[in-house]
């Protein structure tokens, strides 16, 4: 007898993930990868990066499947580890931009390559949305982090506030920070 894993609730597939089923984290990877995806392109503002931090929070997510708590959110669960993952990723681009600026000021060495490459002949449409990507991205990881999963993944207040392990009010005030600053980067479109 074969299980429908698309009937099975999120606690029962993680039970069986933890069990070594591969099919039940497949399936948890089918429902939450979209998602999770999104929000990491929207944090971070490039594809490819968005890509393997994806990666990296489902390998990691797959690793601490035991210590899920089934009374929790699945998507709430791996958005944490992807906010996480997002932020250390932060942390290392600081560190190689400053390293980079460091060495073109102390010699003569050749200038690191950005890893970022924008595409110069996609339509108008791309090029707004690529802006407006790399607008979001660059904002202050507090303002950032509640934007994206209020306003581009649509969770509720709550959620996003437990998520982010603050009040509600809280991502209420970063939210509209966060549109502001974007209003002023993007000249008030």
């Amino acid at each position: 007898m074969s299980l429908d894993w698309a009937t099975l609730s999120e606690g029962e597939l993680a039970t069986l993930s933890i069990a070594g089923r591969e099919a039940a984290f497949a399936e948890i990877m089918r429902r939450h990868r979209q998602p999770i995806f999104r929000m990491i392109r929207a944090s971070v503002g490039d594809t490819g990066e968005a890509l393997d931090l994806l990666q990296e929070t489902f390998f990691a997510a797959h690793q601490a499947m035991p210590r899920y708590d089934g009374d929790r959110s699945m998507r709430a669960w791996l958005s944490t580890i992807a906010i996480n993952k997002c932020r250390d990723w932060g942390r290392k681009r600081t560190v190689r931009r400053f390293l980079a600026f460091a060495t073109s000021i102390g010699s003569e060495a050749e200038a690191v390559a950005d890893d970022q490459v924008w595409a110069d002949d996609v339509t108008g449409d791309r090029q707004e949305l690529d802006r407006v990507t790399k607008a979001i991205a660059d904002l202050p990881a507090a303002l950032k982090e509640s934007l994206v999963l209020r306003t581009i993944e649509g969770l509720s207040q709550a959620e996003t506030a437990a998520i982010l392990s603050i009040s509600e009010k809280a991502v209420e005030t970063r939210v509209y920070r966060a549109r502001a600053k974007l209003l002023e980067r993007l000249g008030g479109r």
